[in-house]
Parts: structure tokens; C-alpha cells; sequence
């Protein structure tokens, strides 16, 4: 199945904010676009899968966390890298703004879920997703673009034009143990 064309899709955000120039600079063969509304058939969440343990809810739910993202204009610009030849998604990354009452209101871009399909790493796809990520973030007015990695991914980071900044902390909600069924 070719390409999709993105006039065909119902985009998360407009792609005229990712930049010409990521686009001339990726493969050929690939194409970047904003996640569209049936990406869960396109593999969205198998890519995800090469970043941690992803548990699909399914379409329906899916599609639910879509609206529910594009219905927050300005602040969530999830990106998707396709094989032309397949419309497979091949990469996918995301920044979303937060607002602050900092820096004169200013904005900040958290970049996640950076992930690229291992049978086409090594093509410059997740260098290509963290610079469109990172032109995003300038261009809708952050002052500052942040990330967080794995000791292992830093050096692939700096490469990207990011440098080791402070620490990161994490606590994570315990997941709920069933109750018993009550009685009736």
C-alpha cells in the first residue's frame, strides 16, 4: 500500500511546522508528517513497543487519546516517520508544551517517546525526529526544549545539540490491587 497523502488525513497539528529542511534532509524512501487519526493501522504503537512495554488498548481507545490530544491545541505535535513504499510507520516522536508562570509566562518543550523501528536504525531517522521536534518547540515560542534518556542514548543526544543538564526523578504510582468482588 504507497503513501497516504497528508490531504487525505486528519493531521494532530498542521504540517507546515515541521521544517523544510528535516524533510529535504530524510531519506528518500521516508516521509515525515504529524500522526494522523488512523495511525494505530499504520503500527503507531509497535514502534512505541521498541521504547517499553506498550499494552494496546485498541482502536476505539486509541482514537479516543487522539481527539483528546488534538482537542488541546498547542501543545501536543506527536511526529511520524512512514515508509513511502508501505505507509508503515517507521519512527515516531512527540514534544508537548507546557505553560508556565516562569520566564514571563514563558513555555518549555518536553520532548518523549522517541522511538525508531530497529529494522531501519541506523538511516538518521531518530537525529531527523529530535531536530523537527526540536524546530517545533523554537518556533511555537518555547524558551527551552528538554529531554529526559537513558545513560546509554546521552552521547546520541549531544549529538542531537543537547547537553547533560541536572537530574531526573521519578516516582511511579503503585497500580491498584482488585478488591474482591462484594456480595450481593
Amino acid at each position: 500500500m504507497p503513501l497516504t497523502p497528508d490531504s487525505e488525513l486528519e493531521l494532530l497539528f498542521s504540517a507546515e511546522l515541521i521544517s523544510q529542511e528535516v524533510k529535504d534532509t530524510l531519506h528518500k524512501d521516508l516521509h515525515i508528517r504529524p500522526l494522523a487519526s488512523t495511525d494505530y493501522r499504520r503500527g503507531h504503537l509497535s514502534v512505541l513497543a521498541e521504547l517499553t512495554v506498550v499494552t494496546d488498548p485498541g482502536e476505539a481507545a486509541w482514537v479516543d487519546q487522539f481527539n483528546a490530544q488534538k482537542a488541546a491545541p498547542d501543545t501536543y505535535y506527536t511526529l511520524v516517520v512512514l515508509e513511502r513504499a508501505t505507509d508503515r510507520i517507521v519512527g515516531v516522536g512527540c514534544v508537548f508544551v507546557e505553560r508556565k508562570f516562569l520566564r514571563g509566562l514563558g513555555k518549555v518543550g518536553h520532548i518523549e517517546d522517541i522511538a525508531v523501528d530497529k529494522t531501519v536504525q541506523g538511516k538518521k531517522i531518530g537525529l531527523r525526529i529530535i531536530d523537527a521536534l526540536t524546530r517545533i518547540s523554537e518556533d511555537v515560542g518555547c524558551y527551552k526544549t528538554i529531554l529526559n534518556c537513558s545513560d546509554k542514548n546521552i552521547g546520541f543526544y549531544q549529538k542531537c545539540g543537547y547537553e547533560k543538564k541536572e537530574n531526573e526523578m521519578a516516582r511511579y504510582a503503585v497500580a491498584p490491587t482488585p478488591s474482591a468482588t462484594p456480595r450481593l
